[in-house]
């Protein structure tokens, strides 16, 4: 891969700008889920270990380009401190003297941690000027925020061409993560894609069955697959204007040699509540008075077969109404099954995605997967086979 990393980068003595994702939870102005600070500590801590000063580059919210107090770094001080082990100084702007200043000042051991991109208005722009102004506080750029590569925006793209440039190790195991897993996978390759629309997930679809060998379609959108087969639904969520590009879909999965698994069984309910009464059916045998709400038994059984001769998996979506049961059982079966698999170094599995993550948590199947990404859109937009700009830039 063309980027660089931090192992290929003169760190002593040097002043290093790197861009994190530290948009974590605030409630009180005390941070309730410290997991993205806390992911940023192996950069800073190997940054500091070779010599290197870092300045942290961070956007919070979305201020649109003004001064929002409730969405001030400052905030995030003493979470920073106490995840990084370090003197942790703030500065309450990311260009200008006072930013200069605090550069210049900056001791060994320290961190310097500057305000807001997001409250210049140029940070959504990509605005060379501001860029330029940035660049001028560091000798080099590390970007460590994958979930925020997919915007070409000052502090991810245009900094990224004005100093040189590196991957931070959270980026660089993401990157890695997914280049094992769609950019040169061990064959055979399956992917999950549920969630509740086809509309909302078309590109990634597409992309999808020319680079995979299996796909599983589950959650809201298999129900729109099914409709495209000439089945009932019943109530269930579903677009029927989508049933045609559903087709194509289909069609063209099978002409690039991909396997689509849609429920063979369903569960189905009269009202979405934990413990509604439910029964299982065949996928075919919908009642018109009820709604798909999980995938059957024989489902997961066929899925779990597949997962067994898989090498390489992509998981984005639950397999159904996973909040709630007992519409989690395929969810947590299928995830249970990717997990005992990937445990014994049969499977490299690897998932993205909020609903996602929460359901893999919830399956407590996430601890066992091979790659966790934590980033959603830019996760999301590598499916679909994008690129991203924040990646672009290092090369």
């Amino acid at each position: 891969m063309a980027w660089k990393t931090l192992d290929q980068m003169e760190l002593d003595g040097k002043r290093v700008l790197v861009r994190v994702d530290i948009n974590v939870p605030l409630a009180d102005g005390q941070v309730t889920d410290a997991t993205r600070i806390e992911r940023i500590a192996p950069t800073i801590t190997d940054i500091l270990a070779g010599g290197g000063m870092p300045i942290l580059l961070a956007h919070f919210g979305r201020p649109k380009g003004q001064v929002v107090p409730d969405m001030s770094l400052q905030q995030l001080v003493p979470a920073l401190e106490a995840a990084l082990g370090a003197d942790v100084v703030f500065v309450a702007d990311c260009v200008g003297p006072a930013a200069e200043a605090a550069a210049a000042a900056l001791q060994p051991g320290q961190v310097l941690l500057l305000e807001n991109t997001r409250f210049h208005g140029g940070e959504e722009k990509n605005d060379p000027d501001l860029a330029a102004g940035m660049a001028t506080l560091g000798d080099i750029y590390c970007n460590d925020a994958f979930s925020a590569a997919h915007r070409a925006h000052a502090s991810t793209e245009a900094l990224a061409r004005l100093l040189p440039s590196c991957a931070g190790r959270l980026m660089q195991a993401e990157l890695s993560a997914l280049e094992k897993a769609l950019g040169n996978p061990e064959r055979p390759v399956l992917a999950v894609v549920g969630g509740a629309k086809v509309s909302t997930k078309l590109e990634l679809l597409s992309n999808l069955v020319e680079k995979v060998d299996i796909l599983v379609i589950g959650g809201g959108m298999a129900n729109t697959f099914l409709a495209a087969q000439g089945l009932d639904v019943g109530k269930s969520l579903c677009e029927h204007d989508m049933t045609g590009t559903a087709r194509e879909i289909a069609e063209k999965a099978a002409k690039s040699g991909c396997e689509i698994l849609l429920p063979r069984d369903v569960v189905v309910a009269r009202e979405f509540r934990a413990g509604a009464a439910h029964d299982v059916v065949k996928a075919e045998d919908c009642p018109p008075d009820a709604m798909i709400l999980d995938a059957g038994p024989d489902s997961v059984a066929h899925v779990g077969l597949a997962l067994e001769r898989a090498r390489t998996l992509i998981w984005n979506g639950p397999l159904g109404a996973f909040e709630i049961a007992p519409f989690d059982a395929a969810t947590n079966a299928a995830a249970g099954h990717a997990a005992e698999l990937s445990r014994a170094g049969k499977l490299v599995s690897v998932a993205g995605g909020g609903d996602t993550v929460a359901a893999l948590n919830k399956a407590d199947a996430a601890k066992d997967f091979t790659y966790i990404s934590t980033a959603g859109g830019a996760f999301l937009e590598w499916m679909e086979g994008k690129t991203l700009p924040g990646v672009a830039a290092l090369g």
